[in-house]
């Protein structure tokens, strides 16, 4: 196997960008010909691949359509990546079929208003769909949970309003956007089941898209006779000094929630209760009212 070259990984988000920028086109033109197998390729769906930026006028029209303040990083991140000039093939099996369905790689604020504006909503309608059952989510600092849904509403809306605000980039991942913050986290948010998927963009980045970074390493073993793909040792630094820095860290009122299934404690460096060291464990409630009985994470089919 060939050495790879020692990387360097940007700090600094503009220059972090521009590296993302060069680093994913350059793979993205890699040719899928080659015998080696000792080499991570691009998906047929993303050969060629470009960019495509946003100017500051787009980005400051946006912000107006849609009532909402990108954060500088946010804004960096948009005029130089945005989206790609492709969107991605995605293949599920359903009843013993492969189906397919097209998606942005990353929201394209210029052409996907109807996603974009149900992403806006989707935190608030998923995690309100988890809260409003009579036995349902409660944080604890909500006090005692009303009997209408009416009025849980109403509790859940204020600490909603209070929080801080959400955008989305792909999926159901989204950025904080507050400017007092001293990290601006990715949100993971499916229903309550939220968790921390970067604790900044830069390190979302590098999680979110390691294979089109081609930051993978090929390892071959030799007891299963195939190749298997690991983080590449400087990546590996780069999420260890992350995770040294996890204890301590905070957001306002989204903790409490990330908190409140045991999938979110090690986003802050914690240890959930009953944890027993096992590597697959249930999604439990850490916090539990009087009036329930801890029950396992269902997940939901949110439309």
């Amino acid at each position: 196997m060939q050495k790879k070259q020692k990387l360097f990984i940007p700090e600094d988000y503009t220059e972090f960008f521009y590296w993302v920028k060069e680093r994913t086109e350059t793979f993205w033109n890699k040719s899928n010909s080659s015998d080696d197998t000792d080499e991570y390729y691009c998906p047929e769906w993303a050969v060629g691949a470009k960019w495509i930026g946003m100017t500051d006028e787009q980005i400051d029209a946006t912000e107006a359509k849609y009532g909402i303040t990108f954060m500088p990083e946010h804004r960096a991140f948009l005029r130089i990546l945005h989206t790609i000039d492709r969107k991605v093939i995605n293949e599920y099996e359903e009843e013993g079929e492969t189906n397919t369905y097209q998606s942005s790689f990353f929201y394209n604020w210029l052409e996907d208003e109807e996603e974009i504006v149900s992403r806006l909503d989707w935190p608030y309608r998923t995690i309100f769909e988890d809260v409003s059952p009579a036995k349902g989510v409660w944080l604890k600092s909500w006090g005692t949970r009303p009997a209408s849904v009416e009025d849980r509403e109403r509790i859940f809306a204020d600490w909603y309003a209070k929080a801080p605000k959400l955008l989305p980039l792909r999926s159901h991942r989204f950025l904080v956007s507050q400017a007092d913050l001293a990290d601006r986290p990715v949100l993971s948010v499916y229903g309550s089941d939220t968790i921390i998927y970067g604790w900044d963009l830069r390190l979302y980045l590098l999680k979110e898209i390691t294979d089109h970074l081609d930051l993978y390493v090929p390892v071959f073993d030799e007891e299963d006779q195939c190749y298997y793909t690991e983080y590449r040792d400087e990546l590996t630094q780069v999420f260890d000094l992350a995770r040294q820095q996890l204890p301590g860290k905070d957001i306002p009122y989204w903790k409490e929630l990330i908190l409140y299934w045991s999938s979110g404690w090690s986003n802050f460096g914690l240890t959930p209760p009953g944890d027993n060291g096992e590597t697959i464990r249930p999604i439990m409630p850490t916090y539990v009212p009087e009036d329930q009985e801890p029950t396992q994470k269902t997940f939901r089919s949110f439309e």
